[in-house]
């Protein structure tokens, strides 16, 4: 049993014209132990994906259907205050942006040291020890006087490295990390991500990687799930699927990285459709330089396309 299973999960933003799917069908998991990335651009679904295993979606989007279990528990049918106790201790989530997910008028230390307090894990003097602790194992340097510092005291990869530490003050099975790199720079980026691989192989951790960039899933995630439109289009191993891609979507997004030698850099033409506003048949085939006559028809059912990996894509039923 995995980890974490998710399958056919829909979630939906009811609009004046309608319900629209930002997440449709989607479906797969992650084994204790093992990073899976999920790629794709800004608008495929990634960001509503990891808010809906947690069950932070916020009016006007709602679930709409399919399962969330998580060692074996379907996260759906709990009540709230269990779903809180699972929040930060069993699942984390490590934000995007820690200037609008730390609060400006506490301490950094405080924050930490309040995981654990919300969480029954410490007293208060013991979370304040702990807190400066878990700065240090997210190597921030003079951990105890930093513990002191407001976020707007910090430069921007150490507040993010606050974010991580707060993340793992409980020792959670799974972190979920929505875009942790996106507002850093380059070398920076690079440190979070070892910092990532050192958390994990050191806590035992699940990792949910959520990035629109493919080459830090090349250098972190064990397998990959690629989303288009609310819809995982192909998944499989990271060697298996930057070797060999399957669906014309994951080709672009390769052939659209630079220094990875598939010759010629590639732009994919057009952008991402709106929820509530996808095309029939295949949501990819109005961009997708591969399309038939039948993509525009129904959408494509998962094909096999090698060891643990797959793609919706109906050129795969010919080969």
């Amino acid at each position: 049993m995995s980890l974490l299973e998710v399958d056919q999960l829909t979630t939906v933003f009811d609009l004046a014209q309608g319900p629209a799917a930002a997440v449709a069908g989607v479906s797969f998991h992650v084994d204790a132990g093992e990073t899976l990335g999920l790629v794709g651009e800004s608008g495929s679904g990634k960001s509503v994906t990891a808010l809906s295993i947690l069950r932070l979606v916020q009016p006007p989007g709602r679930i709409a259907g399919g399962a969330i279990r998580f060692e074996g528990r379907d996260l759906l049918s709990l009540g709230e205050r269990e779903m809180c106790h699972i929040r930060g201790a069993e699942i984390a989530l490590i934000f995007q942006e820690p200037m609008t997910a730390l609060n400006p008028v506490f301490t950094v230390g405080d924050q930490i040291a309040e995981t654990l307090l919300v969480h029954n894990r410490a007293s208060r003097a013991e979370a304040r020890r702990q807190a400066v602790g878990l700065l240090d194992a997210v190597r921030i340097p003079d951990a105890a006087a930093r513990a002191r510092d407001y976020p707007h005291q910090l430069s921007g990869g150490m507040r993010q490295r606050v974010l991580i530490a707060m993340a793992l003050a409980c020792q959670p099975k799974l972190v979920i990390a929505d875009e942790p790199t996106t507002a850093l720079d380059v070398t920076i980026q690079a440190e979070i991500l070892d910092l990532l691989r050192e958390m994990r192989e050191r806590f035992n951790l699940a990792l949910l990687l959520i990035t629109h960039d493919l080459g830090v899933i090349a250098e972190t995630a064990d397998r990959v799930a690629v989303m288009y439109a609310g819809r995982i289009v192909e998944d499989g191993p990271v060697r298996a699927l930057f070797h060999e891609p399957r669906h014309p979507y994951t080709r672009g997004l390769l052939e659209s990285i630079p220094g990875t030698g598939r010759g010629r850099l590639h732009a994919i033409e057009g952008s991402v459709p709106a929820p509530g506003a996808l095309p029939p048949g295949c949501a990819y085939h109005p961009r997708c330089p591969d399309r038939i006559d039948r993509c525009t028809s129904a959408p494509p059912p998962d094909y096999p396309a090698g060891a643990d990996h797959r793609a919706k894509c109906f050129l795969l039923e010919t080969r």
